[in-house]
């Protein structure tokens, strides 16, 4: 197996790990946790682990000229990415979520036309539009539950920050995985991301009723930290090491599918007439964008 091979297991995996992580979180917020407070849990539990894994790595030192486009990773790979996600997941439900999330790959061709001189086709513009008719669709009329998903327009705004932020994220660390071992820089991403969260979610975290919290609220934590993140950021610095960022951001055409699966199995979640209208336009949009010719 060679690694192109590899690196394209190693996406399909992001994109099950994030699908599952829509419900998954859903069920523990705002019961027993906040958006920001579970976001300081997480960025503090999956940081500590790459510390850790880290003194295993190699003993590179970071040239000073890069450590501004690591601050830039950290502010869009985690702190505006996860702190609009979990308050975006907060306020719509998983499926509309994770609909919005698959505007990535249009907001990812977009910087790579602008930064990495990647040609930009007709159909590619065709595709935008199409695919930007889709969102606006999905924010303005996507609907949920009045107690799971309590305002829904601005949750799945939030969510469409995150997939922006996201697309920023993979354009500015392809460079530092071509340069770096990734343990070598994103313990130093996710200390500085400890440090943008902490004024947002400290507050939350010391309201946590942990005696309250079951253990299914726990693991579904932990599920997020090692899985979600720690797990997640592997895989994707190793896939993007590998591909193009374009590629990489493809892979989330998947979680809506696996979402979707997820979320009405378990039951916090149904499908209606517009998400199924607003899913088909971003689809074909992604698609037309993601057409090399």
């Amino acid at each position: 197996m060679n690694q192109r091979q590899l690196a394209l297991i190693a996406a399909s995996f992001v994109a099950l790990f994030y699908a599952a992580n829509f419900s998954i979180a859903k069920n523990v917020m705002p019961h027993y946790i906040k958006p920001f407070g579970f976001i300081l849990f997480r960025v503090t539990g999956a940081g500590l682990l790459f510390w850790l894994v880290g003194l295993l790595g190699p003993k590179e030192k970071i040239a000073p000229k890069h450590y501004p486009r690591i601050l830039g990773a950290a502010f869009f790979g985690m702190a505006l990415n996860m702190l609009a996600f979990f308050y975006g997941l907060n306020l719509t439900t998983p499926i509309n979520a994770a609909v919005m999330m698959v505007t990535a790959p249009m907001i990812t061709l977009l910087l790579a036309v602008i930064f990495l001189k990647e040609k930009l086709q007709w159909h590619r513009i065709l595709g935008l539009l199409i695919g930007l008719s889709g969102t606006l669709l999905m924010i303005i009329y996507g609907k949920g539950n009045a107690t799971t998903a309590p305002n829904p327009a601005l949750g799945n705004f939030l969510i469409f920050i995150n997939a922006a932020s996201f697309a920023c994220y993979l354009v500015i660390v392809k460079k530092l995985t071509q340069i770096y071992h990734p343990f070598t820089f994103i313990k130093w991403m996710y200390l500085l991301g400890i440090l943008m969260v902490l004024p947002f979610g400290l507050k939350q975290v010391l309201e946590m009723p942990f005696s309250e919290i079951p253990i299914s609220g726990y693991l579904s934590i932990a599920y997020v930290v090692v899985f979600v993140t720690f797990g997640t950021y592997l895989l994707n610095i190793y896939a993007i090491k590998i591909l193009k960022p374009t590629t990489v951001a493809v892979f989330i055409y998947f979680q809506p599918f696996l979402t979707t699966l997820i979320a009405v199995s378990l039951g916090s979640d149904t499908i209606d007439f517009v998400k199924v209208i607003a899913s088909i336009l971003i689809f074909i949009g992604v698609y037309l964008v993601s057409k090399k010719h």
